[in-house]
This record gives C-alpha cells, structure tokens and sequence, in this order.
C-alpha cells in the first residue's frame, strides 16, 4: 500500500511542474504577491513538517545522537549541493538565478529525486508521515516551479521546450521514489535514515531560501500577509498530528 501512496504523490508533484506555463498571462505584480504568498506559506509547512513531525517520528526509530548527526549532516550535504551546482531557487518569475538554463534542470532534477525518495521513506513510516511530508513538498514546489519555468524561458527555450525539459527534469521524484522504494525492499534500516535527512534538507531549504525572501518584505500589510501565511502553514502541520493513521 506504501508503493501506491509514494509513488501517487510523486506524480502529482512532477505534475505541478505544469503550473508554470498557466502563470504567463497573469501580470508581473500579482504573479509576484501570489508566488510570495506560497513561499511563506512554503515555510512553515516545512518547519512545521520538520518539528511537529519529522523529528518526533525519528526519535521512534533513532537516538538522539544519531537522530540529530544525521539532521546535521543532511543540512550540510543540501548548502554543499547547491554550491556545486549553483542551486539558487528563484520564487519570482523571470528573475535570473542561472547563467544556464540547463544547469537549473540538472539542479532540480536532483532535488527532485532526493524529494522521491525522502517521501519513499515517509511512507514506509506510515500514512500519515508520508501525507505530511508530501504536503510539505508539495507547498515547496508550486512557487518553485512557477520560478524554474520563467528562468528556463528567460534563458532561451521556447514555452514547449520550457515545460517538456521541466517536466523531464520534475519526474526525477518519481525514479527517486522508485529507487527508495527497492533499497527500503532490501535494508529497512534505511528508512530509519530517511526522515531526518528529510528533515535536515527542510530545514536548509526554508532557513536559507524560504525566510530570507520573507525578510526583504517591508513592514506593513505585505509583511503581515507573508507572517500569516507562514503561520498558516505551521497550523496546518500542527492538524495533521491528528490525522488517525498509525505504523
């Protein structure tokens, strides 16, 4: 049951790298306080994904000691992978993050694939964790897309080329979950692991992209907005411990 649910919830996020190509009509203004709004929001989910779920669930399988190496080391190995790779997320369309579009493909797609097999790994934990750690992707990657997309037409490709390389590079979750799913079949501890490189890798992602983009908002309604929402988003991963699904 855990194969179905992981590798449904892979797709559906490939599937979001769709959404970029129904942002081109909208006006630079509005597309850039809708995309702020997801990014705040986007955060805490993720930190609320981490603390409220994450963490408590690896303390089950974990000790401390290892529990917190490995959220330490996750956390590391994400800032060493977007150096090498010059993985800067964009949030705002047509702003320009890569001298390269095809450079923020092989990025993406690898983030992609970490993000399959981290959900591989929730999933094997039980439903619940799986739902959460799905949800938290799923907030991260719609303002992600929206900025992939407009840097890939930005650098060059045409619209269709634009969504078919992005595309390509998002089903990479799909062969990440796969991969999570035959390495879970042949050494469970694993799984064990997974959670707080999970959460590790939530953490860098909204300490070092999501909130320093809510901090260049000014003071006043527009700041207000973005605190709500990313208090709406810690709300939400505070409902889901009530979710009724168990090991």
């Amino acid at each position: 049951m855990s194969t179905f649910y992981t590798l449904a919830s892979t797709i559906i996020i490939s599937l979001l790298s769709l959404v970029g190509v129904f942002t081109l009509s909208f006006k630079p203004k509005f597309l850039n306080k809708f995309v702020m709004s997801l990014v705040s929001l986007s955060a805490g989910t993720m930190m609320g994904a981490v603390f409220f779920h994450l963490l408590p669930e690896s303390h089950h399988h974990l000790g401390v000691d290892q529990v917190y190496q490995a959220v330490l080391i996750s956390f590391l190995s994400f800032f060493v992978i977007e150096k090498i790779l010059h993985w800067q997320h964009c949030h705002k369309p047509g702003c320009e993050v890569h001298s390269f579009g095809y450079m923020n493909l092989i990025g993406d797609g690898l983030h992609n694939f970490i993000d399959g097999l981290v959900i591989a790994g929730a999933y094997a934990a039980d439903i619940r964790m799986g739902l959460i750690t799905t949800i938290a992707v799923i907030a991260h990657e719609l303002p992600q897309e929206i900025g992939d997309f407009g840097v890939l037409i930005h650098a060059g490709f045409s619209k269709r080329k634009a969504l078919f390389f992005n595309l390509a590079s998002a089903l990479t979750a799909v062969i990440g979950a796969l991969v999570g799913i035959f390495l879970l079949g042949k050494e469970s501890s694993i799984q064990d692991y997974l959670l707080p490189i999970a959460a590790g890798g939530f953490l860098y992602i909204s300490a070092s992209d999501l909130l320093p983009e809510m901090r260049k908002e000014p003071m006043g309604k527009k700041l207000l907005l973005s605190a709500l929402m990313f208090l709406s988003g810690t709300l939400l991963m505070l409902a889901l411990t009530w979710l009724p699904f168990e090991h």
